[in-house]
């Protein structure tokens, strides 16, 4: 949404400040030169970027998923733009060269036939030129906000007695993001996971409160034949159960054994005993489904079996739990009994264990490259360096605000911190190139012909965007919600930071415009040549040309 508006109001805004007295093909091809470089880039950029996401280096399959939608929409969204809305672009210029409403596509009356018609018909059938006998050279400087950025904002965020307080802004701004990046953790809350009114979010919470000192029960399935009754096996059980609380039938079973003074210490009365006896009696019948059994001829053995175990664990029980299952799983591989150990919340803690460092590494890497790219294809790199700068202070400021907002690091938001990568330098690229590349005589007068020829595009399409947001509103999802809150907070941050962070900045701080005005002050001095003739008609009379 945020990169296919981005383009359609871009090359919007690029028709708009084409000439209307210009053929309409001219005019198409004006729009594109001036808008299509930019958008190719940008969209290079998030192909890369969701491209690697899409690729075998990503472990987590969500991502991968989440990535390859994003290509294809990427490429969707581009031949749009490239194909369709340009073709649409050059009918709406016949309809105008033609002086047909761009609507009912049929013949505008003249102005002494709207004139006998009510307001509302004139209204709706006229064009806006019935006043004067021709187009206007610009009429995009009369649309409403390209007259409010030009007139009003440009001349406000410029002042000087503005821009200690816009300075202030960004210092609160730095100051709470990087208190939110001091905070960040990958404790990723099960809840968050299911929709509002599940019934096991009230479940959760419950035992969140009141059962948060122990962990979830922790299933250890030992999946291979053991000899249960030789004691070696039998002290390796409990050292792995060691510091549990388990509800372990072997347990059970061997204090059955010593209560009752039975001897089982062979394979054959062990199993028998075990059988005939213990899984008899109605106190220990529940173990059955936990000892799997076969039958060899005459013989039964035990082929696999299973123990539930609880670990106690303080009020940081996922970092504790995560840390059990570090230490578990490599036991089960070395040790000589072999087990698995098992929990469905193992699944989003093994994925919120790996999922933090990779997509970001993955979005932080396509960056890099595509700066390091295009580093050399700008006229001045001090486009890069400040583009550098935008876009780690957004991405700072979006992972500290979110930090402070109660978002966990979890796979949406990882998703969302990728997409403010893009989106901030889709924003802010033709604003700061806009600026570094203008001509003016100073800093002031560049950065408002960049906010001038930039600024509308760039507030119709965060407005769009924040709109699209209000329906995630709505849906009953913690998920949901996070993504809402992650990308609101990404399109405030960039609209902060192009309408008062960089034009306030961009006035203090280098590239200079200095060499700018020596440079015309040399042409203009090459241009400037005086002539003096005297025609000397008669002595009393000089005329000087």
């Amino acid at each position: 949404l945020g990169h296919g508006t981005k383009g359609v109001f871009e090359l919007l805004s690029g028709w708009r400040r084409t000439r209307e007295t210009l053929p309409f093909k001219d005019r198409v091809a004006d729009a594109y030169s001036d808008v299509m470089v930019t958008y190719t880039m940008t969209s290079s950029l998030y192909f890369i970027t969701f491209g690697m996401g899409a690729s075998p280096f990503t472990n987590i399959e969500a991502v991968k998923v989440f990535c390859q939608n994003m290509c294809v929409s990427i490429l969707l969204n581009y031949f749009y733009i490239f194909s369709f809305f340009g073709s649409c672009l050059v009918f709406a210029g016949q309809l105008e060269q033609n002086r047909y409403h761009s609507i009912f596509c049929c013949k505008i009356p003249s102005a002494e036939y709207l004139d006998r018609k009510p307001v509302w018909f004139q209204t709706v059938m006229s064009d806006g030129h019935q006043q004067t006998s021709h187009h206007e050279a610009n009429p995009y400087q009369h649309h409403f906000i390209q007259h409010f950025l030009r007139e009003h904002y440009n001349e406000w965020i410029t002042n000087i007695y503005v821009k200690p307080f816009v300075v202030i802004l960004y210092l609160i701004y730095a100051s709470f993001s990087f208190m939110g990046c001091l905070q960040i953790s990958d404790r990723a809350n099960i809840i968050h996971l299911l929709a509002s009114d599940s019934p096991s979010v009230s479940y959760a919470m419950v035992q969140q409160k009141y059962f948060s000192n122990y962990s979830p029960v922790i299933g250890f399935y030992i999946y291979e034949p053991l000899e249960y009754w030789n004691s070696s096996v039998q002290e390796d059980i409990r050292r792995l159960c060691s510091g549990f609380t388990a509800v372990s039938w072997v347990e059970q079973y061997y204090q059955f054994l010593k209560v009752s003074n039975i001897s089982a210490n062979n394979k054959s009365d062990f199993i028998s005993v075990l059988q005939s006896s213990f899984l008899k009696k109605p106190e220990f019948q529940h173990f059955r489904n936990d000892i799997i059994f076969s039958k060899a001829g005459d013989e039964n053995n035990i082929i696999a079996s299973r123990l539930y175990l609880v670990a106690r664990t303080s009020r940081d029980k996922q970092k504790e739990v995560i840390e059990v299952l570090e230490k578990l799983r490599p036991l089960s591989l070395s040790k000589s009994i072999r087990f698995i150990v098992f929990n469905p919340s193992f699944v989003f803690m093994d994925h919120y264990g790996l999922s933090v460092t990779v997509p970001v590494l993955i979005a932080g890497f396509g960056v890099l490259l595509v700066l390091i790219l295009t580093f050399f294809l700008v006229i001045h790199p001090l486009g890069n360096f400040w583009l550098i700068l935008s876009v780690t202070s957004i991405e700072l400021g979006v992972l500290g605000l979110m930090t402070l907002w109660n978002v966990d690091m979890d796979c949406i938001s990882i998703l969302c911190l990728i997409y403010t990568l893009n989106f901030a330098i889709d924003h802010c690229a033709p604003l700061l190139y806009t600026f570094v590349l203008a001509t003016e005589h100073t800093r002031t007068q560049c950065i408002k012909s960049s906010l001038q020829e930039h600024g509308t595009a760039i507030l119709q399409n965060v407005t769009s965007f924040l709109i699209g947001l209000v329906p995630l509103l709505f849906v009953p999802s913690n998920l949901t919600f996070t993504l809402f809150k992650c990308l609101l907070l990404t399109g405030g941050c960039t609209l902060l930071h192009c309408f008062a962070i960089l034009p306030v900045f961009l006035t203090f701080f280098p590239p200079s415009k200095k060499h700018h005005k020596k440079k015309k002050r040399a042409k203009r001095k090459e241009r400037e040549e005086i002539e003096c003739i005297e025609i000397q008609e008669n002595p009393d009379h000089v005329t000087t040309v």
